[in-house]
């Protein structure tokens, strides 16, 4: 049996690395983010009209929902994940040359496949980039932290324009992008009510908001649907959820599952999500326990730090995400607050590092949750996936 568990282990590991050469939008990575090699054969396929209308609704995200499919409209209900009360954004999604006709007007029509979108996050941007189709980004907010090379060339030559931040709109800058749709965050800061003055559709994206790894990869579907890409979108999440799901079961059985600690101080505070968030399923997922794992919470919550050390002083790691502009270190940890070499996962060397400034974390991460529970997996159970190369997490040097 343990022979059988080795040589699975093995196999899995071979299978991830091999499908990992070319793993984000079936393409090799030889530049963080950046899209490089030939399409693999299993994305060209198209497929059926009868096999899309049953696999393009979500398996994993509860964000949204088909409730009708026929007649070249398919009308689409979104909703706060993390709130079963929460009122319904509805849409009814239009062929371009369907006919617009007996539609419930509490349905937003919006004529597709879309020709042009803005983007509001890096998330929402990640699902264009892993289906190809970034020229239909003619608009985002920000440009920080981005390695894409063609979205960086896009926003050089103005293909691609920064249209300001959340409050601080440019609608001069919106209407010169000519979008038919801006996919907006509606459950953050905001400030979206400006943007009604340029009377473009405004569509929720609540990726953000869902509370397992394939929930919010499972996205892609929906921008699938915005851009007539049901084929290709169906066809990557479907290896991106085979993958993660055998990743999952191979950390499944082990009997030792260690601590992980997560966030950092900020004001006097220590911030951190749930023991419902999609990060505490990520860690029970790569066969580790998140410390505050009986917590019923989904989203983030600021704890004092005596609430944190009395928890998580002999957690065996410690995950943290940030942008430092240089090599990051145990002593540069430890120069921000002192207090943090009394846990047992600074002392032992035990600290799981990303850096925002050299890896594109939210950029292709939202997409590539298989890749980054083997890169946890290779860390937490180093025995299961001997040969894994990382690409967000790795043990601080």
């Amino acid at each position: 049996m343990k022979l059988r568990r080795i040589t699975t282990a093995l196999f899995v590991s071979a299978m991830f690395m091999l499908n990992s050469a070319c793993g984000n939008s079936g393409k090799n990575t030889d530049d963080a983010g950046q899209d490089s090699c030939k399409v693999e054969s299993e994305d060209m396929t198209t497929l059926s009209d009868s096999v899309i209308k049953k696999k393009i609704n979500p398996e994993y995200a509860e964000g949204f929902k088909i409730v009708s499919d026929r007649d070249g409209v398919r009308l689409v209900e979104i909703r706060d994940p993390q709130s079963s009360w929460a009122d319904a954004f509805k849409f009814a999604l239009v062929g371009k040359d369907a006919e617009v006709k007996d539609i419930d007007p509490s349905y937003t029509v919006v004529r597709v496949p879309i020709d042009k979108v803005i983007c509001m996050t890096s998330l929402q941007l990640s699902n264009f980039i892993k289906l190809g189709a970034i020229d239909k980004v003619t608009g985002i907010t920000s440009s920080k932290y981005l390695f894409n090379k063609d979205v960086r060339q896009r926003i050089k030559d103005g293909r691609m324009m920064r249209i300001g931040i959340e409050g601080n709109f440019d609608n001069e800058t919106i209407m010169a992008a000519n979008p038919d749709i801006i996919l907006i965050s509606p459950f953050k800061r905001g400030g979206y009510a400006v943007l009604k003055d340029v009377d473009i559709p405004l569509v929720p994206h609540l990726g953000y908001k869902e509370m397992t790894p394939l929930g919010q990869a499972e996205w892609i579907k929906f921008i699938g649907m915005l851009t007539g890409n049901e084929s290709e979108a169906i066809v990557k999440f479907d290896r991106i959820a085979k993958e993660y799901n055998e990743l999952k079961e191979l950390a499944a059985g082990q009997e030792k599952r260690p601590m992980v600690l997560s966030g950092e101080m900020r004001g006097g505070n220590w911030y951190a999500v749930g023991g419902k968030s999609f990060l505490a399923r990520l860690f029970k997922d790569a066969g580790a326990d998140y410390f505050l794992k009986d917590d019923q919470n989904s989203g983030g919550m600021n704890l004092d730090y005596e609430t944190v050390y009395s928890q998580a002083v002999h957690a065996q790691y410690w995950r943290i995400v940030n942008s430092h502009n240089g090599k990051y270190s145990y002593d540069i940890l430890k120069q921000s607050d002192a207090k943090y070499a009394d846990f047992d996962a600074f002392k032992n060397k035990g600290v799981i590092y990303c850096n925002m400034r050299e890896k594109p974390f939210y950029e292709t991460m939202p997409v590539e949750p298989e890749v980054v529970l083997a890169d946890l997996i290779a860390i937490f159970h180093p025995s299961l996936l001997p040969e894994h190369k990382s690409k967000y997490y790795e043990l601080l040097k």
